[in-house]
């Protein structure tokens, strides 16, 4: 099933993450690849507040566990990171709720890259809860690559950048 939100090109081959990816995919025939799923997890009642539905908080840090799966599809593995004196800080973070959670839901976070920069990433993580297959929630962040020695922002290292590029989706308006 396609992503709702993203332009589908629906004559066109579907392909997996792995395929799109490779140097030797000429990428003329195929599609973007869906939304690359990169959280799967559950709401449990401690993550409730006093309203009965799933903290803010909590969104926050589903969120930044999805954030690392998109960075470690981009090349920016937290072994990479430390082996070359990089890091990735997130300098804004917009989040809208969508609709709430509750202890039991279980949910997904889909991510994709919406703009690359010279020294940042601007990507989305939408949260959908699979029972209802409604959208609870979505976040654009906007990530600035740093030298982490002088904590300066620096050039996106090139196969890094290439590969957002070729992350990026083509959004459908709502």
């Amino acid at each position: 099933m396609g992503h709702p939100r993203l332009n589908p090109h629906p004559a066109k081959k579907k392909v997996g993450w792995d395929t799109w990816l490779s140097a030797e995919n000429s990428r003329k025939e195929e599609t973007m690849p869906e939304p690359l799923l990169t959280y799967r997890g559950t709401v449990y009642p401690w993550h409730c507040d006093h309203m009965g539905h799933m903290n803010v908080m909590w969104y926050v840090g589903k969120f930044d566990e999805a954030t690392w799966h998109l960075l470690a599809a981009l090349g920016a593995t937290g072994t990479r990171l430390r082996k070359d004196g990089l890091g990735m800080a997130a300098v804004e973070q917009r989040i809208e709720y969508k609709r709430e959670l509750v202890a039991g839901d279980l949910l997904t976070i889909h991510s994709y890259v919406q703009e690359v920069r010279e020294k940042a990433v601007v990507f989305v993580h939408e949260m959908t809860n699979q029972e209802t297959q409604e959208l609870a929630a979505r976040t654009t962040l906007v990530g600035v690559c740093i030298d982490t020695t002088t904590r300066k922002g620096r050039p996106l290292p090139e196969d890094m950048r290439e590969r957002a590029v070729r992350l990026r989706a083509e959004r459908i308006e709502e």
